[in-house]
């Protein structure tokens, strides 16, 4: 079982490879294609048939480098992600405080969700994904590796400073918890923003006072100066 383990762990990283060397030819093709399908019409457009006549090629090209579905959404979900990953890089300021890097990352990600949205639905249908495959989970999870650490410092968990420089050092558990409880919080704006449902409801006309309740739900009020 250990051996089957790590033959798919190593033929994962070699598509991967495969994928990157020939990002620029036909698989390059293929996966502009589909972001630009799914930018337009939405994840529910991304067909094989549809991106290959995108593409300029026959509606069974895509096999040849993409041997399922799945795999070739995952390709163009990844895209996504690093493209997310590079607006949060832009709008960060690593001096600022956490609470209010925090605050960038949140509205860095709604307004993602806002001017991005069949990308940004296909990008957490994990049940349409093959996370695994093609650098998928080494764009995504560190985005929220990155709101781990921050509401960890934001948040004071508690931890001395021998544990945060010791073989146990990084975020805590309980930070863990809450970037997955506020992440759930933003996407839940994101959507309910989207299709209406929150602005009907609260009569509001702007999604930041929903975001800094948010925030003060997750981590605690924020300081204000007298």
């Amino acid at each position: 079982m250990q051996q089957h383990e790590e033959r798919d762990e190593h033929d994962n990283h070699e598509d991967y490879e495969d994928y990157e060397d020939h990002e620029g030819g036909l698989r390059g093709r293929l996966v502009r294609a589909g972001v630009e399908l799914v930018n337009a019409e939405g994840a529910q457009a991304l067909s094989l048939r549809e991106i290959a006549r995108r593409a300029g090629v026959s509606h069974g090209a895509p096999r040849r480098y993409f041997p399922t579905h799945l795999d070739l959404l995952s390709a163009i979900a990844r895209q996504g992600f690093a493209e997310l990953a590079e607006r949060l890089s832009e709008e960060d300021r690593e001096e600022a405080g956490a609470r209010e890097r925090i605050a960038i990352l949140a509205r860095v990600y709604l307004a993602y969700a806002g001017t991005r949205r069949g990308m940004y639905e296909l990008m957490f249908r994990h049940d349409l994904l093959e996370s695994g495959r093609l650098g998928l989970r080494e764009t995504s999870l560190p985005l929220f590796a990155h709101l781990t650490e921050l509401v960890d410092r934001a948040t004071n968990t508690g931890r001395d400073a021998a544990t945060a420089t010791g073989p146990n050092a990084g975020p805590s558990a309980d930070a863990a918890l809450r970037a997955g409880a506020l992440w759930a919080n933003l996407h839940g704006i994101a959507q309910l923003w989207h299709w209406g449902s929150l602005g009907l409801a609260t009569g509001g006309t702007d999604p930041a006072p929903l975001l800094a309740a948010a925030l003060d739900a997750h981590l605690g009020p924020s300081e204000t100066t007298p």
